[in-house]
C-alpha cells in the first residue's frame, strides 16, 4: 500500500502556526500528497489539555480529523531546558504570550536560567497521524544543542534563533531551511513516519 493510499489524496496540516506548516509540507514533499491547514480550512483549535508533547499532538489530530473527514496530521514541539525543571516544554508557545512574540519567549527563557552554567536544551517534537476510524499513531524525534545569548539568526521560528544544535557552528535560526530540516526534532520524527509508510507498502 503506497503513503497516497494509506493517507489519501489530502492530508491536513492540524497547525494554524504557518512556520510550522511550511516546515511540515517541505517534509511532506516526497510522499506527493497534497497538504492542505487547519488554518486554511479554518478547523477549530483544541484547547492542549494533555501533559506530554504526545497526547497534545493527538488531540490536534483527531480534532482536525474529525473536522475535515481527511487524514491529519499533528506536530507538538518545544523546547526543554533541563536546567529549568524541563521549562517550557509543553507550554514553550504559551511563553510567547497571545501575540506569539518568541523574542519575549526567548528572553524570559535566558532571564529565568540567570547565571547558570547549564545551558543544555533540547528540541522534542511528537507527530500523531489520525485517520478517520483508525487508531492514532504517534511519531517522536529529539535533537540535543545549547542555549545561546544573544539569539542569532532571523531565520526559522520560535526559539530557533537561541538554539545551537550540538555539533553546529550555526544556530537553527542561521541555518539554511534544507540543512535544519535535515537534523531538526520534526525531521527526525517524520523519518519514523516515513519507516512507518515504507513497512506498509
Amino acid at each position: 500500500m503506497t503513503a497516497r493510499a494509506l493517507l489519501g489524496e489530502r492530508l491536513v496540516i492540524a497547525s494554524h502556526n504557518p512556520g510550522k506548516v511550511r516546515e511540515i509540507e517541505a517534509l511532506l514533499t516526497p510522499f506527493g500528497i497534497e497538504v492542505v491547514s487547519a488554518g486554511t480550512l479554518e478547523l477549530p483549535e483544541p484547547e492542549e489539555t494533555g501533559h506530554t508533547f504526545a497526547e497534545n499532538a493527538a488531540l490536534k489530530a483527531e480534532t482536525a480529523a474529525e473536522s475535515s473527514g481527511l487524514a491529519a496530521l499533528a506536530d507538538d514541539s518545544g523546547l526543554v531546558v533541563p536546567a529549568l525543571d524541563g521549562a517550557p516544554g509543553i507550554y514553550s508557545a504559551r511563553w510567547a504570550g497571545p501575540d506569539k512574540d518568541f523574542s519575549h519567549a526567548m528572553e524570559r527563557v535566558n532571564r529565568e536560567l540567570g547565571e547558570s552554567r547549564d545551558r543544555h536544551a533540547y528540541f522534542v517534537c511528537a507527530l500523531a497521524l489520525a485517520r478517520p476510524g483508525e487508531e492514532i499513531r504517534i511519531f517522536e524525534g529529539r535533537v540535543d544543542g545549547v542555549l545561546l545569548w544573544p539569539p542569532r539568526g532571523e531565520r526559522g521560528f520560535g526559539y530557533d534563533p537561541m538554539f545551537l544544535p550540538d555539533g553546529r557552528s550555526e544556530s537553527f535560526g542561521e541555518m539554511d531551511p534544507a540543512e535544519k530540516h535535515a537534523i531538526s526534532h520534526r525531521a527526525r520524527a517524520f523519518r519514523d513516519l516515513d519507516s512507518w509508510l515504507r513497512k506498509t507498502e
